[in-house]
């Protein structure tokens, strides 16, 4: 639509239009005319607006405590855009990531003083706003994986979930319980009968979406788990191809990819359709492709962390020396982005704690501080 045409439109109406678009649209909207350029930046709309993956938050182990870094994905040699000290959240004697969804972080809070470093809580916080909510633990918390469920587009309002371990072996959850923390209500909540012998195993640390009210995980049954996080229910559907050890769900273009790593090559399935089940081939990397000759030594020792939400860019983290590069799908181009030095890893999975950011610039945070 010509500028001329909407150009008797307010400001809050014409921003409510463009931030109902894709985020690359809106960097699109933005080269219509000063007008727009302006209005998308001003911060009074900049909260309603999309945003874009802009980095990666990281861990290194340092003895008892945990050194945070961000990591920028577009620009090598930046300065961080956004503060890892994460200094606005209460004080406390250690703190570590747990897990991040649409621009919010999930963290585990130490309590400090203490011989045994004893967990004190989990703390709901947004970087971009310095917003945080305090969630209690649970009698599970000590053997459970913890993740974050959130979408802006539907509510300020979020669910923690936590996977409880049926042991302690420290290499799988086979799953005995999914317990459900709702900001909205204030409670942990417990389904005992619907996770009762169901056999699930999520490997430590799998990447998780949300999406469309569901947290979807990938299992080693060679299985989609997608947990209803209003109804703390679950279903299962099949994953295609052969099971492979490293295997994960991402969210691109508003679908669920799942993304395979085999011997020669990476493949990454779609799901067009989620009341179908039906998966569809969407690409096959293979690895000379991927790191082409330059970086052939990587083909057997590498873990993709993450895929663009907008654009057909994977994230890959290869080598000993833990390097971070990035491929683009359509032009085949590669880039080396940082090196992530002695970056804390599963004890029996290759599996590296990078967590994809978005910044969120809406100031509601569920009644935060």
């Amino acid at each position: 639509m010509a500028e001329g045409s909407m150009d008797r439109l307010t400001d809050d109406i014409l921003a409510d239009i463009i931030s109902r678009v894709p985020y690359k649209s809106t960097c699109c909207c933005k080269c219509v005319s000063p007008r727009w350029r302006d209005l998308i930046a001003h911060p009074d709309h900049r909260a309603k607006m999309p945003q874009s993956l802009i980095g990666f938050f990281s861990e290194t182990d340092d003895g008892p405590t945990k050194d945070r870094h961000f990591i920028n994905a577009l620009a090598q040699g930046c300065p961080p855009l956004v503060d890892p000290s994460l200094s606005f959240l209460p004080k406390h004697k250690n703190l570590h990531i747990l897990h991040g969804c649409n621009g919010l972080l999930l963290c585990l809070l130490h309590q400090e003083g203490t011989d045994t470093d004893e967990i004190l809580y989990y703390v709901v916080c947004n970087p971009s706003t310095e917003k945080w909510v305090a969630v209690p633990t649970t009698e599970w918390s000590s053997r459970a994986e913890a993740y974050l469920a959130f979408d802006p587009a539907v509510s300020s309002h979020f669910h923690v979930c936590e996977l409880v371990n049926c042991d302690d072996t420290g290499t799988v959850e086979d799953i005995e319980a999914v317990v459900m923390y709702s900001s909205k209500t204030g409670v942990w909540s417990h389904e005992a009968d619907a996770w009762s012998g169901c056999s699930i195993f999520i490997p430590l640390g799998a990447k998780s979406v949300f999406f469309m009210g569901e947290l979807h995980l990938c299992s080693y049954n060679h299985q989609l788990i997608s947990i209803d996080v209003e109804e703390n229910d679950w279903k299962a559907i099949p994953l295609p191809g052969t099971p492979t050890a490293s295997r994960d769900v991402y969210l691109l273009h508003g679908q669920l990819h799942f993304v395979c790593i085999g011997p020669s090559e990476l493949s990454i399935w779609v799901l067009e359709d989620p009341s179908s089940e039906v998966w569809t081939l969407k690409r096959n990397i293979s690895h000379l492709q991927l790191f082409g000759t330059q970086y052939s030594a990587y083909d057997c020792d590498y873990v993709v962390t993450s895929i663009h939400p907008e654009e057909n860019l994977v994230f890959i983290v290869a080598g000993h020396m833990h390097t971070l590069m990035s491929y683009e799908m359509d032009s085949m181009k590669r880039r080396i982005i940082d090196q992530i030095e002695c970056v804390s890893m599963w004890p029996s999975e290759n599996r590296f704690r990078c967590i994809p950011y978005v910044p969120l610039f809406l100031e509601s945070l569920a009644d935060g501080h």
